[in-house]
């Protein structure tokens, strides 16, 4: 008889719900920090953005409805399903963009980045900086293997974000996801473990 011994977690369960989310600086004087219930306004006005409805499918049309998505953010943390945080100021200060990893599989080691930022923080490298900050993160602090990066191929700003963040381009999925204007191809970018 052949007995098989099962492959242990890449993350241990309980790693991420234990622990408070941490606040990350970045350079330049900015900070990763949790979503607060008052940054709500800032989620409305980000869901009103053409380019973040667009890239993001980012639809919250009332002050009610972002308090409920941040308050799905923090359960989705203790649930050790997604780590969110919003670009700010430091101290508590405004929020002006999103990122963080969704679709977290700690038993497979894995997770999918997702961002945006508003207007008047685009074209400055904060997302890039972003992106290097929470994979340094995702990597190190809670031990993922792979790290994806999936964009529309009609959206060139998130292949210079990964490319300059050093994900390596996988390749094109095809009509892989519904956006407003339809189905677009997906860009496959990846980071795994050693890569940093």
């Amino acid at each position: 008889m052949v007995s098989f011994s099962p492959v242990p977690p890449v993350v241990p369960a309980g790693r991420m719900a234990r622990n408070p989310q941490p606040v990350l600086g970045l350079p330049g004087g900015l900070e990763l920090r949790p979503w607060e219930l008052g940054d709500a306004d800032v989620l409305v006005t980000a869901g009103q953005d053409p380019a973040i409805r667009l890239w993001n499918r980012l639809a919250v049309e009332s002050s009610e409805n972002a308090r409920r998505r941040i308050e799905r953010m923090r359960e989705r943390w203790r649930a050790e399903q997604a780590a969110i945080w919003a670009i700010a100021r430091p101290g508590g200060g405004e929020a002006l963009g999103l990122i963080g990893w969704g679709d977290i599989d700690l038993e497979n080691g894995s997770a999918e980045i997702v961002y945006w930022v508003l207007p008047e923080a685009r074209g400055g490298g904060v997302v890039v900086e972003a992106t290097r900050r929470v994979s340094r993160w995702a990597l190190e602090d809670l031990g993922l293997h792979r790290l994806r990066l999936c964009h529309s191929h009609a959206n060139p700003a998130s292949c210079r974000v990964a490319e300059k963040a050093g994900y390596s381009f996988e390749g094109t999925m095809r009509s892989a996801l519904l956006h407003e204007d339809g189905w677009h191809d997906e860009h496959l970018h990846s980071l795994v473990q050693g890569d940093m």
